[in-house]
């Protein structure tokens, strides 16, 4: 079957309380109410710190398996040791991840700045050195890899590893307009767009602004390009931010529409739960 996924930097935000998620719910309630939305998510927290188990656990639950989530690998691997002398913290994060089981979509690499070309021998290595059974995908940010990315996509080829894109050149095309957009301004990487899959299950992240009609615009080259790689028997993964995220679902879901709209074999989304009436008044603060 066709598939195209789509998904969010997460699956709970405070302003889709009562929109798209439930209020008041649990945490797992509002994971199941999220994939009735989407079919992807960026495992984001997982940079910061490695779950318990038994949470993990939950997450597996309240997904369907053919859910996927798109695990960051800890910064203590990343960026505080640059893939060297991480077995330990390596090996906490698969055991935590195992549960998961084929909704771990793909391990997800996001290499800091400074991470060039000379060192890709380090890349190397430590992707030779992963257990089987991992699949990996690399978001690089340094711009020499995309002024020369011939050795970069030779090295994740040898691997079946995945490249990344960080889509933020229609966020940057005119200055921001809002807080959101100027605190993303601030933080967000400006990254070229780069379209080509390596693998048969290539990873895009797509920033957008938070007008939704400057969203759709921005998004448009992508819409043909997914749609390209389905007709080439590749089951993409598609990754919709905005400086406040109030949309993104529906985005997402828009987003889909429009590639479904080229290629009508696509298989559909899951339908989203009716939410319940909220037992309290909704705040934002």
């Amino acid at each position: 079957m066709m598939r195209l996924h789509v998904g969010c930097a997460m699956w709970s935000l405070k302003s889709w309380q009562g929109r798209f998620l439930p209020h008041p719910a649990t945490p797992a309630e509002r994971l199941r109410a999220y994939a009735g939305w989407c079919d992807a998510v960026e495992g984001n927290t997982t940079f910061y710190a490695v779950p318990a188990r038994e949470t993990v656990e939950t997450w597996a639950r309240e997904t369907p398996a053919d859910f996927r989530f798109v695990a960051k690998v800890p910064k203590v691997v990343t960026h505080e040791r640059r893939l060297t002398d991480a077995d330990e913290p390596l090996a906490a994060f698969f055991d935590a991840l195992e549960p998961l089981g084929s909704r771990t979509h793909a391990l997800w690499i996001q290499l800091p700045g400074s991470f060039g070309p000379p060192d890709l021998p380090v890349l190397a290595r430590f992707l030779r050195r992963i257990p089987e059974g991992h699949r990996w995908a690399v978001e690089v940010r340094h711009p020499e890899f995309f002024a020369e990315p011939q050795r970069l996509e030779e090295l994740l080829t040898s691997f079946d590893a995945e490249w990344i894109p960080f889509d933020t050149a229609a966020f940057f095309a005119d200055p921001p307009t809002s807080d959101a957009e100027r605190d993303a301004w601030m933080k967000k990487p400006r990254m070229p767009r780069r379209a080509r899959a390596l693998t048969e299950r290539p990873v895009v992240r797509y920033l957008g602004r938070d007008a939704i009609s400057r969203t759709v615009e921005g998004w448009q080259p992508w819409v043909e390009t997914i749609a390209d790689w389905l007709r080439e028997g590749r089951t993409p993964t598609f990754f919709v931010h905005t400086p406040d995220n109030a949309d993104a679902p529906e985005l997402c879901r828009r987003f889909h529409a429009e590639v479904r709209a080229l290629v009508p074999e696509l298989a559909p989304l899951p339908e989203p739960a009716p939410l319940p009436e909220p037992a309290e008044p909704l705040t934002l603060f």
